[in-house]
């Protein structure tokens, strides 16, 4: 009697193999998405963080803040582009008070960060949405 060895895989070990695939993809994808959205985040909190520097050293000297950028030499006077483009700043007078007490910077997301929603930073340090920071 001569038995033949199959070699080979069944459909059944197929099916199973691409049902893990699957159920790892489900996971992964999604993680991945989400790191890639809080880097590119990143790129708001710099931007922000460095008008406000500049915006504080601009205070020193002048007594106020400004909302015209181009004061503390950015080349625009609003709508000042992050590094990567995923951010556009612009600078405004806290709400209830004046340009000269206090300055909130609005990050607008742009493209690919656009479902992130926006990132702002006051002269008082209050930062929003509290969970992005």
């Amino acid at each position: 009697m001569n038995k033949q060895k199959n070699s080979g895989f069944t459909l059944i070990e197929i099916m199973i193999a691409m049902v893990i695939v699957s159920i790892l993809a489900m996971i992964a994808i999604p993680a991945y998405q989400d790191s890639v959205t809080k880097a590119r985040r990143s790129d708001g909190h710099a931007i922000l963080l460095n008008i406000m520097n500049a915006q504080e050293r601009y205070y020193t000297e002048n007594n106020t803040y400004t909302a015209d950028l181009t004061d503390i030499d950015y080349a625009m006077a609003t709508n000042v582009d992050s590094d990567e483009n995923f951010y556009k700043v612009t600078a405004a007078a806290c709400a209830g008070s004046t340009i000269g007490a206090c300055v909130n910077l609005t990050a607008t997301a742009q493209t690919a960060q656009l479902a992130d929603g926006n990132l702002t930073l006051d002269s008082r340090n209050v930062k929003t949405p509290a969970s992005k920071w």
